[in-house]
C-alpha cells in the first residue's frame, strides 16, 4: 500500500460503521419510497428562503480517509446546516439508536461545512417531515467546529483500522487478479469468445446480451474475465445474478475452480439467500423485544463481522482449506456470534468482491445491491446468468395483485382498531365489483378512492405494528407488504403497466370475488436506471434471440453490444425433425394424442434409451402419458407431479442413468425445461408437443394490445418469442457435451414455418417431411 493510497468513504457509511449500536428494529419501517423522499426534501426546501442551498457536496480528509457526501440543506442566514429525514407513522416510535445516528451523520457533515466555509461555528437540524400530514418537526443544536473537528476525528478513528485493512485486502486482491492464469489449460470452443466480449464489454463500460450454447462452461467463461476487469478497470464489486438455487450454486464452483489456479487469491465470495429462508426465527418479530438475534444485533456485529471476514483469508501458503461465504457458512458464523444471518449477509455484501444471489438483489423495487452501489458510489460489473428468465421475473417484480377473499377473512380476525381501515377498503373494493359487469376488465387509471383508502390502511397497521411490537400476524404482515407495494407502483403508473379486475366465475353479488392486479408487462422503466447505474452489465443465455425483443422489454442502453457466440456442436450430433403432420393447437390436443404416442413409440423401438417428452400444460401432459402408457406398457414412464419440491424433483432426474431407459413427461417451461444436465446416456432425446406459446386469454391479449401499440410486434413480443424460447431451453437438455449425440421431435406443423425456425439455433439441421432447412 503506497503512501498516496486513499480510501474513500460516504458519510452515511462511515456512521453507518461507527456510530450504530443497540438493537436491529424494523418497527419504524418500511420508510417513505425514493420518490416521497424526493417530493418531501422539495417540499421543505421550498419553505426556505431564497438562497437556501440544497445537496451541498463536502469533503473532508483524516489520514488515508476521504470522507464525502451531500448536505441536504443550509440556510445561510441562519447559519443552519439540515438533514431532511422524511418518514410515515408516529416520530415518538422512532428507535433510539436511529435517531443517534442521524445525529452522527449530520455533525460529520456540520464539520465538513466549518471546514469547507471556515466557520467557527453551525447551527445543526434536524428536520422530520411527515410525507402523510406534510408537517416538519425541527430539532436543533449549537455546535462549535472544534467540537465538531473531535466528533469527526473521532469517527474517522473508529474506522481508520478497518479502511486500512480493506486498502490493503484491495491491493493485494487486485495484484492477485492481474497475475490470475485462466485455470484451465485451454478454453472450450465458444468460451474463449465469450469471456472476450465479457471483458470488452467492461472495457468500455457498456452492457453486453450474449446468446451462448450449454456446454461451453458459460459460468467460468463469464466470471474470469470480469474479475480480470475488476483490477485492470477499478471495478469495485461483481454481482452475479441467477434465477435459480442451482444458478447459486454453479457461481460458487465456478469460484472454487477460478481460485485452484490462483490459491494466494484473497477474493471474499458471498452467497445471499432469501429472508424467508435465512430466518431462524419466523415466528418473531425483527426487533429486539421479539427475536433474541435481533437484541443487541450492532453490539455484536463487528466481531461477527470480522469472524466472516476471516474465514475467506486464503492460507499464508496458499494451500489449505478456502472457504465462500456460502449460505449454510454464513449462518454458522451468524449463530456463533448469535446475530441474525440475514442481517449479517447485508453488512458483508458491503465487503466482499463477489456477491451471488438473485435477480431481486439488484433489479426489484426494494433492490439492497442496487442501494449500496449507490449510496457508496460503487463501481459494479453485474452478471446475469439464464437471461432469458428476466422479462418474466422482471415484470413479477413490479406488479402486485391482491385478492378480496382474503380481505375479508382478515377483517374477522385483525384487532378492533384496524377494523374501520380495512372495512373503507373493503367497502371501496365492493363498488369496483359492482360497478363491473365483466369477468375480466383492464382500466387506462387507477381507482383513487380504493388507493386512498388502501393508504389509510396501511398507515394504521403500521402504528398499530409499532404500539404492539409483540404482535406477530402473517396474513395481516402480507396484506400490509401488499399494500405498500401497490402505493409504490401507483406512483409510476403508465402505459408499461396494466391495472385490472378479474372477478370469480359464478360468484353470486352478495359474496363477490375478485383479484385486483396492477400488472407491469414492460420492466423497461424500472431497469433502465440500474443498467445506468453499473460500470458493465452482461446477460447471457443460450437463449436470447431476438437480441431486440430483450433490448425493448428490459430498457437496455442504446451502446448495448450483442455477441452470438459460434456453438461448439455440430449438426451431425442432433437429429432435430419436424412431426409436421401433428397439429397440437388447443381445439387439435385430443386427436393429437394417438399420432404422438405412435411417433414416442417408434422412435423408442428404434433407439431405446432416456428421453424427456415435453407438453404445455398439465392436463396435456397426463392424457399424453396416459395413451402412451396405454399402447407401450413396456417402456418405463415417470411424470412431473404438479408442485414438486427439491427432493421429489431430484428423484425424477435420478431417473435419468447411464444404463437406464424410459421417458420422462414433463411440463415445457417448468423445473425440467432448463436447467437441467443429463449428458451422454442419461438423456438421448426430447420430444417437444406444442410451441410453448402463452394461453390466449383476457389478460394476454390485453397486454398484446399493449406491445402492438407500444413496439408494433403484439403477437411476437407475447405469443411467439416467449414460447420459442421454451421450446429452444427443452430441446438443449439434450446436448450437453461436444461427444452427445441425440434426436429431438418438434412436435406441430407450425415448427416447419420459415419465421419460427429462424428463433432455433443455426447450428441446428432440420428435417421435415424430408426436407432440410
Amino acid at each position: 500500500m503506497t503512501q498516496s493510497a486513499r480510501y474513500t468513504v460516504a458519510v452515511r457509511a462511515l456512521c453507518e460503521f461507527t456510530a450504530k449500536t443497540g438493537d436491529l428494529d424494523l418497527r419504524f419501517t418500511p420508510s417513505p419510497t425514493a420518490q416521497e423522499g424526493i417530493a418531501g426534501h422539495a417540499v421543505v426546501a421550498s419553505r426556505r428562503d431564497d438562497d437556501y442551498q440544497t445537496e451541498i457536496a463536502l469533503s473532508g480528509e483524516f489520514g488515508p480517509l476521504r470522507v464525502r457526501g451531500r448536505a441536504d440543506g443550509y440556510d445561510l442566514r441562519a447559519n443552519r446546516l439540515e438533514e431532511i429525514k422524511t418518514y410515515r407513522g408516529d416520530l415518538k416510535k422512532m428507535p433510539d439508536n436511529q435517531r443517534a445516528l442521524h445525529w452522527a451523520q449530520l455533525k460529520v457533515y456540520g464539520h465538513l461545512l466549518c471546514q469547507d466555509q471556515g466557520l467557527r461555528k453551525v447551527n445543526l437540524a434536524l428536520v422530520y417531515f411527515d410525507i402523510g400530514s406534510q408537517k416538519e418537526t425541527l430539532l436543533h443544536e449549537e455546535h462549535t467546529a472544534a467540537g465538531l473537528r473531535a466528533f469527526f476525528e473521532h469517527q474517522c478513528g473508529l474506522f481508520l483500522d478497518w479502511a486500512q485493512q480493506e486498502m490493503a485486502h484491495r491491493a493485494e486482491r487486485d495484484l492477485q487478479l492481474k497475475a490470475m492464469r485462466f485455470p484451465h489449460a485451454d478454453f472450450r470452443p465458444g468460451q474463449r469468445q465469450l469471456a472476450e466480449a465479457m471483458y470488452k464489454a467492461s472495457n468500455r463500460g457498456v452492457c453486453l446480451l450474449a446468446q451462448a450454447p450449454t456446454g461451453i462452461g458459460k459460468t467460468v467463461g463469464s466470471l474470469f474475465p470480469m474479475l480480470k476487469a475488476s483490477a485492470e478497470h477499478g471495478v469495485d464489486k461483481v454481482f452475479f445474478l441467477a434465477a435459480k438455487t442451482s444458478g447459486r450454486q454453479m457461481a460458487l464452483d465456478a469460484v472454487d475452480v477460478i481460485r485452484s489456479g490462483a490459491p494466494l487469491l484473497p477474493l471474499r465470495t458471498l452467497e445471499m439467500a432469501s429472508k424467508t429462508s435465512a430466518c431462524v426465527n419466523p415466528d418473531k418479530a425483527c426487533h429486539g423485544e421479539s427475536c433474541p438475534l435481533a437484541k443487541g444485533f450492532y453490539d455484536r456485529l463487528p466481531a461477527a463481522r470480522q469472524a466472516a471476514l476471516d474465514i475467506m483469508r486464503p492460507p499464508a501458503e496458499g494451500n489449505g482449506p478456502f472457504l465462500a461465504l456460502d449460505r449454510d457458512t454464513l449462518r454458522a458464523v451468524a449463530l456463533a456470534h448469535e446475530v441474525c444471518p440475514y442481517y449479517l449477509s447485508s453488512e458483508l455484501a458491503r465487503w466482499c468482491d463477489i456477491v451471488i444471489g438473485d435477480y431481486n438483489y439488484y433489479f426489484d423495487i426494494s433492490a439492497m445491491l442496487h442501494s449500496l452501489t449507490l449510496l457508496n458510489d460503487w463501481k459494479v460489473n453485474v452478471l446475469v446468468d439464464e437471461a432469458h428468465n428476466m422479462v418474466s421475473r422482471a415484470r413479477k417484480m413490479y406488479s402486485a395483485d391482491m385478492e378480496h377473499a382474503g380481505l375479508r377473512l382478515l377483517r374477522k380476525a385483525v384487532p378492533e382498531e384496524l377494523k374501520k381501515p380495512l372495512d373503507r377498503v373493503h367497502r371501496q373494493w365492493n363498488q369496483l365489483e359492482k360497478d363491473q359487469s365483466a369477468d375480466y376488465q383492464s382500466y387506462a387509471t387507477l381507482p383513487e378512492k380504493f388507493m386512498g383508502a388502501l393508504q389509510t390502511a396501511a398507515t394504521a397497521i403500521s402504528d398499530y405494528m409499532a404500539d404492539h411490537p409483540a404482535y406477530v400476524d402473517a396474513d395481516l404482515q402480507n396484506f400490509y407488504f401488499n399494500a405498500l407495494l401497490f402505493a409504490r407502483l401507483a406512483e409510476t403508473f403508465g402505459e408499461h403497466a396494466l391495472f385490472d379486475i378479474e372477478k370469480s366465475e359464478g360468484a353470486r353479488a352478495s359474496h363477490s370475488n375478485s383479484v385486483l392486479c396492477i400488472r407491469n408487462i414492460v420492466p423497461a422503466p424500472y431497469l433502465k436506471p440500474r443498467f445506468e447505474s453499473t460500470h458493465a452489465t452482461a446477460l447471457f443465455s443460450a437463449t436470447l434471440s431476438p437480441w431486440n425483443y430483450f433490448g425493448d422489454m428490459l430498457g437496455m442502453p442504446d451502446t448495448t453490444a450483442w455477441v452470438d457466440v459460434e456453438s461448439p456442436f455440430v449438426a451431425e450430433q442432433l437429429s432435430v425433425q419436424v412431426a409436421a403432420h401433428i397439429s397440437t393447437r388447443y381445439q387439435h390436443r385430443q386427436q393429437s394424442l394417438r399420432p404422438i404416442a405412435e411417433l414416442m413409440g417408434a422412435q423408442y423401438q428404434r433407439q431405446p434409451g432416456n428421453y424427456l417428452a415435453f407438453f404445455s400444460s398439465f392436463d396435456y401432459m397426463e392424457k399424453a402419458a396416459n395413451q402412451f402408457a396405454e399402447h407401450h406398457p413396456q417402456v418405463p414412464v415417470w411424470r412431473q407431479s404438479r408442485r414438486m419440491d427439491e427432493a421429489e424433483r431430484a428423484q425424477f432426474l435420478s431417473r435419468f442413468t447411464l444404463d437406464s431407459e424410459g421417458i420422462g413427461f414433463a411440463v415445457l417451461g417448468g423445473s425440467f425445461g432448463e436447467g437441467v444436465d443429463l449428458p451422454g446416456a442419461r438423456l438421448i432425446g426430447a420430444f417437444v408437443a406444442t410451441l410453448g406459446l402463452p394461453q390466449i386469454n383476457p389478460v394476454n391479449e390485453q397486454i398484446r394490445q399493449r406491445m402492438d401499440a407500444i413496439f408494433g410486434a403484439g403477437y411476437d413480443y407475447t405469443y411467439t418469442f416467449p414460447g420459442m424460447q421454451k421450446v429452444v431451453q427443452a430441446a438443449g437438455r439434450v446436448i450437453r457435451t461436444q461427444s452427445d449425440r441425440g434426436t429431438v421431435y418438434l412436435i406441430d406443423d407450425r415448427f416447419g414455418r420459415p419465421e419460427i425456425q429462424q428463433l432455433m439455433p443455426a447450428w441446428w439441421r432440420i428435417e421435415s417431411n424430408g426436407a432440410r432447412r
